[in-house]
């Protein structure tokens, strides 16, 4: 069984507590469709398993099948800069089929973040390192799709669905 080898650290994008007896780990790729799929089946665990439960969202951009993959991950990383890592994480998922600079644009300013801010850091590529950092560290555990799954930190194997996910992880409690 893979096992997570970059530790969960207080630079991950987390909900929940980290104390808590389950910590589920997201590698995921805004366009990927698989991911959008995920998406609401994630929200679902969530509120299903409540505080035992803390979500870490990890970067895993496809580039080559996803053009706006990077794009996304840099825009909810200006967000987070900000803030605002979860509502710009749900609000791209929201809009995953029109994905691209308008759209991160018009997210940003619905945010009240500054939509100038966002071009410039896209334009410098100001975050890439960091979605560098957890794509690689992704690789490194053993990601070669998303979205990807870590209980705990060992792979979730089994097929990304609601009643699976949720007798895995009462399983590993």
């Amino acid at each position: 069984m893979a096992e997570l080898k970059i530790p969960i650290s207080a630079k991950d994008h987390m909900q929940g507590n980290a104390d808590a007896p389950v910590i589920l780990v997201e590698y995921g790729d805004y366009e990927c469709p698989h991911c959008g799929r995920a998406y609401p089946m994630i929200k679902r665990v969530q509120k299903h398993f409540g505080a035992k439960l803390a979500f870490v969202f990890r970067n895993f951009p496809l580039n080559q099948i996803h053009p706006n993959a990077e794009a996304a991950a840099e825009t909810a990383e200006f967000a987070a800069e900000n803030g605002r890592f979860w509502e710009m994480h749900d609000a791209i998922f929201e809009n995953q089929e029109s994905l691209g600079l308008e759209v991160f644009l018009l997210l940003t300013e619905k945010l009240k973040l500054s939509s100038a801010g966002l071009r410039q850091a896209l334009e410098s590529n100001k975050y890439t390192s960091r979605v560098k950092s957890d794509f690689i560290g992704g690789a490194r555990s053993g990601v070669n799709g998303t979205p990807t799954f870590f209980i705990n930190g060992n792979r979730f194997d089994g097929a990304p669905e609601f009643d699976e996910l949720v007798a895995e992880i009462d399983g590993r409690m």
